[in-house]
């Protein structure tokens, strides 16, 4: 069972918590991450669902999930990268460089971007959710997206992410 915080349209917690599966409660929303690692090369490391996803499988999308209730924004990526691609990161040397409210989800979209030059240790992730991971150029990325093999909601990463590359 996995517990969010609901927040207003405001990032203000309401003091209610809400379950994983369940509607959302309208006028209501809840926080999730999407984690970019980025090497000394420019390159980001892209993920692949795992064939066993009940949503998109197989698909391609950057490091994601939901927070937890009572954990903050930062701890959540940090958390999301161990669990997903088994590697750890200094939650300092992360950055927040998007934060949105997206009607169409009913969450608070937080991106972060940290630097990390090293494989993804996918034997060390603590969750099957990731099939494969690989560092990829701006291009790559934008030819996965184009073909249809990466998750829709990622349209945003070429206008407000591959800038800061």
């Amino acid at each position: 069972m996995e517990l969010w915080d609901l927040y207003n349209e405001k990032r203000e917690k309401t003091g209610k918590t809400h379950m994983r599966g369940e509607p959302i409660p309208a006028g209501s929303y809840h926080l999730v991450v999407d984690v970019w690692l980025k090497n000394r090369e420019g390159k980001v490391l892209v993920t692949r669902r795992a064939p066993g996803r009940e949503e998109y499988p197989l698909m391609y999308e950057g490091i994601c999930g939901s927070v937890l209730a009572g954990e903050d924004s930062r701890s959540a990526a940090v958390r999301e990268v161990m669990e997903e691609v088994g590697i750890s990161l200094e939650p300092a040397r992360g950055l927040c460089v998007l934060s949105e409210l997206r009607q169409q989800y009913q969450d608070i979209h937080d991106v972060w971007l940290f630097e990390y030059d090293g494989d993804a240790h996918l034997s060390l992730a603590t969750t099957p959710e990731v099939s494969e991971a690989a560092w990829m150029t701006q291009e790559e990325v934008r030819a996965l997206f184009d073909a249809g093999k990466m998750l829709p909601a990622y349209a945003y990463f070429f206008e407000k992410i591959a800038p800061r590359l």
